[in-house]
């Protein structure tokens, strides 16, 4: 019995599924089994916690992600595994969803976290429901027990001094009945707001698009980068898709993000509920964002961003 697979598209999301994964297969007395995409990452992976890696063959240059479902759905009939935690990208999600159809069992997608029911050896899974407003909780009776898991849910599993695993080959060609004709890039125009340790948020509190300067310089001061409320992004057009933050959009998880004129609804907060401190200024002392905010200014983003930028630029001078 393989125990626990694991399988993302990209290695940091792949070593936050062994993390994931880890006290599960400690719990229920059985192996934590990682898929590679290359062999480059395969003893990492064991580094940090998986007692086998799978490596797959390579893609062809035309084949497409989900080529992998037919060869993952082998695997899992001739393993027998309790769970199988798949990385939530685009392209993870729609192979979570085939794999489940292929082996007629069940999947909790865009799962947030789960525990264990030891007696029963069942997952008690949590995904969020009505844009956050609500949390399901699923229980999946059949074999393997299947959930998808967006990137920065879980930290990265810590690396294990000493641990010693095996690398197996998977010999089984991918395939599929999808063909890709070509392939257009798309235009990034902004940073990776997942991997900033500083967030300055602009919401809907700025009056104008040239306003959003004073959010970018309090980030230069600080280090950190810029990001946005959804309607920043997809109604204003006054920043790029990339860097909006919420249910739908990134979630981040930085060591300070500050929210500079957001309200703070529920959809928002879900991108940015696990930064480790949230501090907020709003004018509107009832703002939602309050709540969510280990500390906050009530006041003018006009009057209290220009005083905090040439506070923080005196402090550092010191």
């Amino acid at each position: 019995m393989a125990g626990i697979l694991v399988f993302a598209e990209a290695r940091e999301h792949t070593l936050e599924l062994l993390n994931a994964g880890m006290n599960l297969a400690r719990d229920l007395g059985t192996r934590l089994v990682a898929f590679a995409l290359s062999n480059e990452f395969a003893q990492e992976y064991i580094s940090h916690g998986a007692d086998e890696v799978l490596l797959l063959q390579p893609l062809a240059q035309d084949q497409p992600l989900e080529s992998y479902v037919p060869v993952l759905a082998q695997v899992v009939r001739e393993e027998d595994p309790d769970v199988f935690l798949v990385g939530a990208t685009q392209r993870g999600k729609e192979i979570g969803a085939r794999l489940a159809g292929r082996l007629n069992t069940g999947l909790c997608s865009g799962c947030i976290g789960f525990e264990l029911d030891k007696e029963k050896k069942l997952l008690r899974m949590e995904r969020l429901l009505f844009g956050g407003l609500a949390v399901q909780k699923v229980i999946c009776t059949t074999r393997p027990q299947m959930a998808t898991i967006s990137a920065r849910v879980f930290d990265p599993a810590p690396l294990v001094e000493v641990k010693e695993g095996k690398v197996r080959e998977i010999t089984a060609m991918p395939s599929s009945a999808v063909t890709v004709i070509s392939r257009t890039a798309r235009a990034r125009e902004a940073v990776d707001i997942t991997e900033a340790k500083i967030v300055v948020c602009v919401g809907r509190g700025f009056e104008k698009k040239e306003d959003v300067k004073l959010a970018r310089d309090l980030a230069d001061v600080l280090g950190g980068e810029v990001g946005c409320s959804r309607p920043i992004a997809e109604e204003l057009r006054w920043l790029p898709e990339d860097v909006y933050m919420g249910i739908s959009g990134k979630k981040v998880k930085p060591d300070l993000y500050i929210g500079v004129g957001v309200s703070g609804q529920i959809q928002h907060v879900t991108g940015i509920r696990d930064s480790k401190v949230i501090f907020a200024i709003n004018r509107d002392e009832n703002a939602p964002i309050f709540e969510a905010a280990d500390y906050g200014i009530v006041g003018d983003l006009y009057q209290v961003v220009p005083i905090l930028i040439e506070e923080l630029k005196k402090s550092l001078k010191k």
